[in-house]
């Protein structure tokens, strides 16, 4: 399967599906980019607390929807 057809058989999929699924799956890709950028910001700051780490985060994302 090609790159192409490959994004078109997923973007098949996703026309299938219903609202709830696909906001099922964006739900779980922001966990999975939150946890990603926690992990980041662990090893930036590897002394920091959970409440340090999530602050950071909050910030990053205060950032990004500038």
């Amino acid at each position: 399967m090609t790159p192409q057809a490959a994004i078109e058989h997923q973007m098949d999929c996703y026309r299938r599906m219903t609202c709830q699924e696909r906001l099922e799956i964006g739900l779980r890709l922001h966990e999975l980019a939150c946890d990603l950028a926690r992990e980041g910001i662990r090893r930036q700051f590897p002394n920091a607390s959970e409440d340090e780490v999530d602050l950071h985060l909050r910030r990053r994302l205060e950032m990004s929807r500038r």
